[in-house]
């Protein structure tokens, strides 16, 4: 598996890596992991089933037998995330998802249950692993690995944004506060704290638009992995 690509772009949410992340594997027609939202389906998984977001046990032994894939629609598109053959993809990018996916993430049992299922996903053609430690741990071979950033204040009106075009009623100041105790407890966790790899190429969107980034991104992979310029 050595010579199957892996692209790995990390980074907090709210910088762009999912929208990123499906231009990528729509251009080079690669599998597709969305690792932070394998802790999304989790904790709606556990939720589902009455498991308390602190039972270790439980969540690790749930994570084992997760079913979940994702399937990218097209370029920029949202990733449609399925779990048991549902599609839950709305279900799972609520704040209340996202707070709750932070509760489970740090727990050293779940990553373990959850690590070789990640690896299951590097197959041929390719990989392109959207998550905060896919660089680091996950990884670490990686072809490519990217790292996006931006400030809490843009990533807040991205969210706001999301939210008000789905219908959704949202306060600014809220979302930048819960974006800041994500980032808090991301970053200081035990466990794969959210930090870019070494050999990371770091790149701040919060004053480009996605077109910009793409095309930044598209001329670091043909630079890595010139066989793929003609695609």
């Amino acid at each position: 598996m050595s010579d199957v690509p892996i692209i790995t772009v990390d980074g907090p949410s709210g910088t762009g890596k999912g929208t990123i992340c499906s231009y990528l594997t729509d251009w080079l027609q690669w599998n597709f992991l969305d690792s932070g939202a394998l802790y999304r389906v989790l904790a709606l998984a556990a939720q589902k089933r009455g498991i308390d977001n602190k039972d270790e046990t439980a969540l690790a032994n749930l994570a084992e037998k997760l079913n979940v894939e994702f399937k990218v629609a097209g370029a920029g598109s949202l990733v449609d995330v399925v779990l048991d053959g549902e599609i839950v993809t709305d279900e799972i990018r609520t704040e209340e998802a996202g707070n709750a996916a932070s509760q489970v993430a740090p727990i050293v049992a779940v990553r373990e249950a959850l690590l070789s299922r990640q690896k299951a996903f590097h197959k041929a053609p390719g990989l392109v692993a959207d998550g905060r430690d896919m660089g680091t741990v996950v990884f670490p071979q990686a072809t490519l690995k990217i790292y996006l950033t931006a400030s809490a204040e843009e990533r807040a009106k991205r969210r706001l944004k999301q939210l008000k075009d789905k219908g959704i009623s949202a306060n600014l100041r809220d979302l930048s506060a819960d974006i800041a105790e994500r980032d808090e407890r991301d970053s200081t966790r035990a466990a794969s704290p959210l930090k870019p790899a070494e050999d990371a190429v770091i790149i701040d969107t919060s004053t480009l638009d996605i077109n910009e980034v793409v095309a930044k991104i598209s001329e670091l992979v043909k630079e890595r992995i010139p066989n793929l310029a003609t695609r």
